[in-house]
């Protein structure tokens, strides 16, 4: 293994130089390439242009044209699809629109203007803290900075959070309200959590008898290598008298169209009962005419298992094509360490400390757009200024690998900066 860090200083400059021109060639070809979302390809989103015709009746199996108003928390064969998906009894289950996050968002303005169950709203209290499992979703965190929670970085581990860490501060302070989960191919990291780690979250101890935990488990049916199964939350809640802490949400928006998807909510039937009461007056119902549209299409649960198996066949091509270009460029070296998920959407890689924000900018300047360095953190503040996500669903193969080309080229110019700087 090649330690940079271990080379002469004019070593490093006859490697700098190596490097600047090899990257002075990829600029000036004016790329325009784009990693920094994980939006579905062209390819993926043409797998399920069967949905747009696929209605073939306007009335539901209970006899509701769905082109009227009415049915506020969703259709009955609707929930029975997701139910079956998921593992979720179909009580529980609130059908949204298009958006799990969406739906994250209006539940967190709930808890913020009415509480739950009884407890107090928390825009009214001193302090709301919501712990964040790190690296994390960007968006996740601008929900939480928007109501002005303090957010609470605890390090993701293979299994999941730091579960001594999360038990710490959770029994620790009553103004810790909540955690934010991607229980199963996490983004950015791939991270699935563990049997043990569901049922710590599900069984400990919170100072807050209002803890809420937030599972967003947005890739729930992601799979690309192999099969993850995530304990069932609910189930290890329940056994330990905690079935109201959880609020769990789930999405069509990566398996059909992000735009006319179909998400939903899920929540103790005590909880949905409430929040149906609030939603009631939010709106009459969400798009049924989506709702029905994914059931005439996918026909159950294994029709969506099925075209799962299809979208894979899509993403998995292009997460080699990044997997085998860093094995190739920096197994040999201690430049960079990346994740390897067997699902979900991202990669998430890790530089030497004190490079990502340079390795994004040179990027840019040579036309890959990256996610944003520090985005995966709360507040905008990698402590490493270290990690990267890589989003390898949009650009096609031919694509893919000149982004990643360039990116390569990218962390060994802003490492070998780095080093030599502080030589």
């Amino acid at each position: 293994m090649l330690d940079f860090k271990s080379l002469t200083k004019d070593e490093l400059i006859n490697l700098k130089t190596e490097l600047q021109k090899e990257y002075d060639a990829i600029a000036a070809k004016k790329l325009s390439l784009d990693m920094s979302r994980g939006k579905p390809a062209a390819s993926q989103l043409d797998l399920s242009n069967g949905i747009l015709n696929s209605i073939k009746s306007y009335i539901t199996e209970e006899g509701i044209d769905a082109r009227n108003y009415g049915i506020l928390c969703g259709l009955k064969e609707t929930k029975r699809l997701f139910s079956d998906l998921l593992g979720i009894p179909s009580s529980k289950i609130i059908i949204g629109g298009n958006s799990s996050l969406n739906l994250i968002y209006d539940s967190i303005a709930r808890l913020y203007i009415f509480g739950a169950l009884g407890s107090k709203p928390w825009g009214k209290l001193d302090k709301v803290k919501i712990i964040c499992p790190c690296p994390g979703y960007d968006r996740h965190f601008a929900i939480l900075e928007e109501f002005g929670f303090e957010m609470i970085s605890v390090k993701l581990t293979p299994d999941g959070p730091d579960m001594d860490e999360v038990e710490r501060i959770a029994a620790e302070d009553e103004a810790v309200k909540g955690i934010l989960c991607v229980p199963l191919y996490s983004n950015p990291d791939g991270t699935c959590y563990s049997d043990e780690t569901v049922e710590r979250i599900a069984k400990m101890k919170t100072v807050a008898e209002d803890f809420k935990i937030f599972w967003d488990n947005a890739y729930g049916v992601h799979h690309i290598y192999k099969e993850r199964k995530l304990k069932d939350i609910f189930a290890a809640c329940e056994k330990y008298s905690n079935e109201d802490r959880v609020l769990y949400f789930f999405s069509t928006s990566k398996i059909t169209f992000p735009g006319s998807g179909v998400a939903l909510l899920a929540a103790s039937e005590r909880y949905v009962e409430e929040i149906k009461m609030r939603l009631g007056i939010q709106t009459i119902g969400y798009n049924k005419l989506n709702q029905l549209s994914t059931i005439s299409f996918f026909k159950n649960a294994d029709g969506i298992r099925e075209h799962m198996k299809k979208l894979a066949d899509l993403l998995r091509p292009k997460f080699d094509i990044v997997l085998t270009k860093f094995e190739k460029e920096f197994s040999e070296n201690n430049l960079l360490r990346w994740t390897k998920p067997d699902g979900g959407y991202f990669i998430s890689v890790n530089t030497i400390d004190g490079c990502a924000k340079d390795v994004v900018k040179l990027a840019k300047e040579a036309g890959v757009v990256l996610t944003e360095a520090g985005a995966t953190y709360p507040y905008g503040n990698d402590p490493h200024d270290s990690n990267i996500r890589i989003a390898p669903s949009y650009p096609n193969k031919e694509e893919l690998k000149e982004a990643v080309d360039v990116f390569c080229v990218c962390v060994k110019l802003a490492s070998v900066n780095k080093i030599l700087s502080q030589k």
